[in-house]
């Protein structure tokens, strides 16, 4: 009885190596083909090298492949199909939309939200490390300077600031306008955060741990709309609360 346990034990052994080496061979081949991770973040400049200074470049959308200022642009009912989201083709805020996307048709509002949300996150996270050159990559310059004026008092004061961040409830677009082919495009955020900035000594002096609040941010971004580029940068900011 024993020698036959060890006989059966034996050949089930064997099978199941049989069968995960060639799972393995299957599912675990790499054929130097697979997608890389998708970056919302990265310019077609930044997969070949981008040069230093490119910063957050927000989805443009349909039609991306079309220079900015060609009169083939955009159909009406394209146009409003991506407004329809946001705002009335005759109102003030959808009209300045359809001047952004016939003077770049592939300025899609959609997917500059969802891109205008991801850049959120990632400059609420950097202001709070003291992260300066993400923020350098982000920010316009008075912002920039704003932020690292801010992180340099914090770090002379011997401070450290955590944030968190819960999730963002609400992002609208609640202003467009193009001058002289420079695109800005004010983005209102609702979000919900943690927020504490402790001492040299780890003791709490501003904000509390274990409170989450709700923070309303306006953020305005702009972009030169005659470029190629597709990269935005976050260059006014407001607290409504």
């Amino acid at each position: 009885m024993s020698e036959a346990f060890d006989i059966y034990t034996l050949l089930f052994l064997v099978l199941a190596v049989v069968i995960f080496i060639r799972l393995r061979g299957v599912l675990g081949r790499r054929t130097g083909n697979e997608r890389q991770p998708y970056d919302p973040y990265s310019s077609p400049e930044s997969k070949q090298g981008a040069p230093e200074g490119t910063v957050v470049a927000l989805p443009r959308g349909r039609n991306a492949d079309v220079p900015a200022g060609e009169t083939a642009g955009p159909t009406a009912e394209d146009i409003e199909e991506r407004l329809e989201r946001f705002a009335k083709a005759d109102s003030p805020l959808g009209q300045a939309l359809t001047g952004l996307i016939k003077t770049d048709p592939g300025f899609d509002p959609t997917q500059f939200l969802d891109g205008a949300k991801m850049a959120y996150e990632m400059i609420v996270a950097a202001f709070a490390e003291g992260d300066e050159k993400t923020l350098n990559q982000l920010l316009g310059e008075d912002v920039l300077d704003g932020f690292t004026r801010a992180i340099g008092e914090r770090e002379e004061r011997g401070e450290t600031h955590h944030t968190t961040l819960v999730g963002i409830d609400k992002a609208d677009i609640i202003e467009a306008e193009l001058k002289d082919k420079q695109a800005f495009v004010t983005v209102k955020f609702v979000s919900e955060l943690i927020s504490v900035t402790r001492d040299a000594g780890g003791e709490v002096v501003d904000g509390d741990p274990k409170k989450v609040r709700e923070v309303t941010d306006i953020w305005t971004f702009a972009r030169d709309m005659a470029s190629r580029n597709p990269n935005w940068k976050l260059v006014a900011t407001e607290a409504a609360n």
